[in-house]
């Protein structure tokens, strides 16, 4: 279990006489005014702090992951804003536009009595805490996953992730990785003796592969030492010795963004011992996606290929391979301009080993999950943004069979996220119909972030953060007695053919947690989480935020574990479920529809708020719960239609001009437009 900070200390009890409980009331009352007064002003200060960073060139900076002479009105020419790495996030951070993390308010202390909900185990076994080990405050976030293990010692099992311990070390060390021995019953945090993670000089983005031929484990992130943002790692034959890794480079370069990995380790594949590994390049086309390939186990990674020209921009998603045909394949996302805006999946398919690719299917356009926008990125939650997602999952195959899970928003109801999947038969050319796996139908609360696992034997795990047990009207970071999410899942024993029924995943229903770390961008909670399966259970691992630090929820790295062979306690097969059209896969309006003017009224006023472009809207005549706010043609937030208000905070300084209109969330009743001009 995580323990708590170093710099905590324990308040001193003291002892009053009932005498004296009419001053001690006055005294509490004096108390909590100035601590209220002192959290204004401490929030006042560091937000003025933030605001001193507004400027064009970075003439100084300590911070290794800012370089001094950056220019920021290049954020959007380099793609940075699109970024989902921890350099763009601070850059982002020290050009002004995106906020660090910061702690919630000492007053959460006083309210911190967390509420765990216990119910029984369905799927999964006990959930197990990645992080040991002591933290020091505010570096204590760890989340976006990478799960992997020994297809040779199943008990052996490693999990990759993002971890800001290392965040104001030199150099820099944003990366971590946790190792079970006794098949993920227990895990240890990998710490050398600086008390540090064996990754030295990288900035996170996980990805762990195994090569069965020389039985040697490979992390890759993206790392400062090739070429100050390119691809490589650290490799070792004895994973869980923190100072058996070695340092080496895949690709050098200073734009890298978004890798991910697989490693063939069939031996009776064609292509045995090849490793893959598939990122955007921000300096090729604002994006392009590429992948390079070892066929010398590891030693070199000289096989490179171009698979997308970057125009329009293909997320790279996530790399997967067949597990019984050596196939190779590459989940692809065309976020549509960022936003609140349409999304497609694109897959491309090599069946040489990574020699050549095609692009077999791009799929029709679906509304990306989300409440919200932080600059490009859609959030799931809203005021504040937070928790960046555009609806990314994670591609599966076995015997020709493509499966892919992802997250889609629902305007006509006004959900702002779903989990559904869609399976091929045909090697990745042709899709089922959506199928949603959540079955809860109460449109106010999301599921989103799934991810997906296939065992040799066609058994499949769906897993994905759920709000359906959330009691409170809303979730807001930080807060250890609000129950917000649990991770539930939902199994295949067929291949993906029919479906068992959805079930709670993790122990606890999880608060939302907080991000206080100051050099990673506030709105990140994690990015992905990639499953797999070994020879006898789906591994899974999540964001968590039950464990508290100061007393707020943080984001922590938690494990567990699926038998691949049991018997599901609610064996309801779903007969039709690839190929019964899901109830909202797509929009039942497009963002460029056009408005019906006089029945909604918008007005729209600017002002720069520390520099950056500042809408206020403000509308009448709505008669729906809620409503679609657009800019420029695409929607950037769902909001509820009372108090009939909403500020925009487009990221954006200098000249600019912004189009909004109004809708009755999932129609074509719409406002008038309303530009402004800075």
């Amino acid at each position: 279990m995580k323990k708590n900070s170093t710099s905590q200390s324990a308040p001193a009890r003291h002892t009053l006489g009932e005498g004296g409980f009419f001053n001690l009331r006055i005294l509490l009352a004096s108390v909590f005014c100035l601590v209220g007064v002192f959290i204004a002003l401490l929030s006042f200060s560091a937000f003025s702090a933030q605001a001193q960073q507004h400027r064009t060139i970075i003439t100084q900076s300590t911070d290794p992951l800012v370089p001094v002479g950056f220019d920021c009105s290049r954020i959007h020419e380099l793609g940075i804003d699109k970024q989902e790495n921890m350099r763009a996030g601070a850059i982002m951070i020290a050009c002004g536009a995106a906020q660090g993390g910061s702690a919630s308010s000492a007053l959460g202390a006083f309210f911190q009595a967390i509420k765990e909900f216990f119910a029984p185990l369905v799927y999964g076994t006990t959930d197990v805490d990645l992080v040991t080990g002591t933290e020091t405050y505010p570096n204590v976030t760890q989340s976006e996953t990478f799960t992997v293990s020994n297809p040779d010692n199943p008990n052996q099992i490693v999990v990759a992730y993002n971890d800001s311990r290392g965040r104001n070390v030199s150099p820099i060390n944003i990366s971590g990785a946790s190792v079970s021995t006794d098949g993920g019953a227990t895990f240890t945090r990998l710490t050398n003796g600086s008390g540090q993670s064996p990754f030295s000089n990288t900035v996170g983005d996980p990805v762990i592969l195994y090569n069965r031929p020389t039985g040697t484990w490979y992390t890759i992130w993206l790392d400062g030492g090739c070429g100050g943002q390119g691809l490589g790692g650290y490799k070792t034959t004895t994973p869980s010795n923190a100072n058996s890794w070695t340092h080496y480079c895949i690709h050098n370069n200073n734009n890298d963004d978004r890798e991910s990995g697989w490693a063939d380790n069939n031996p009776a594949s064609p292509f045995y011992g090849r490793m893959y590994t598939s990122w955007n390049d921000f300096n090729v086309g604002g994006g392009a996606l590429f992948l390079r390939y070892s066929t010398d186990n590891g030693l070199t990674w000289t096989n490179a290929r171009q698979i997308t020209t970057g125009s329009p921009f293909i997320r790279n998603v996530q790399i997967t391979g067949d597990v019984a045909t050596g196939d190779v394949y590459i989940a692809g996302m065309n976020e549509g301009g960022g936003g609140l805006t349409t999304r497609s999946n694109v897959l491309f398919r090599s069946t040489d080993g990574g020699n050549m690719w095609t692009n077999t299917y791009n799929g029709p356009s679906f509304n990306g999950p989300g409440r919200g926008a932080s600059g490009y990125f859609a959030t799931m939650y809203n005021n504040p943004a937070y928790w960046r997602h555009m609806g990314w999952g994670e591609p599966a195959a076995l015997n020709g069979v493509v499966h892919y899970v992802y997250a889609a928003r629902n305007t006509s109801t006004g959900d702002a996220g779903n989990v559904f999947y869609i399976r091929s038969t045909d090697k990745g050319q042709t899709f089922s119909a959506p199928f949603q796996l959540n079955t809860n139908t109460d449109a106010t609360k999301a599921q989103w972030q799934p991810n997906l696992s296939v065992s040799s034997n066609g058994s499949l795990l769906a897993v994905w953060y759920d709000e359906r047990e959330r009691t409170a009207a809303s979730c807001q970071p930080s807060s250890p007695s609000t129950p917000c999410y649990r991770m539930w899942a939902r199994r295949s024993t067929d291949n993906g053919a029919t479906w068992l029924t959805d079930q709670a995943f993790s122990d606890v229903v999880t608060p939302l947690p907080l991000q206080p770390d100051p050099g990673i961008q506030a709105v990140y909670a994690g990015d992905y989480d990639y499953a797999s399966s070994s020879s006898n259970q789906h591994l899974h691992a999540w964001v968590d935020g039950r464990v508290t630090i100061r007393g707020s929820s943080q984001q922590d790295a938690f494990h567990d574990r699926q038998s691949v062979g049991a018997a599901s306690p609610t064996p309801t097969p779903t007969a039709t479920a690839t190929v019964a059209p899901s109830p909202t896969p797509t929009a039942t309006a497009t963002p460029t529809a056009t408005p019906t003017p006089g029945q909604i009224t918008l007005t729209a006023s600017g002002r720069k708020v520390h520099g950056i472009d500042t809408v206020s809207l403000s509308w009448s005549g709505a008669t729906s719960a809620t409503v679609d706010i657009y800019r420029n043609g695409g929607v950037i937030a769902t909001v509820p239609n009372t108090p009939s208000s909403y500020t925009d905070s487009t990221g954006q300084r200098g000249k600019a001009s912004f189009t909004y209109k109004v809708c009755e969330a999932g129609t074509q009743t719409c406002s008038n437009q309303a530009t402004v001009t800075f």
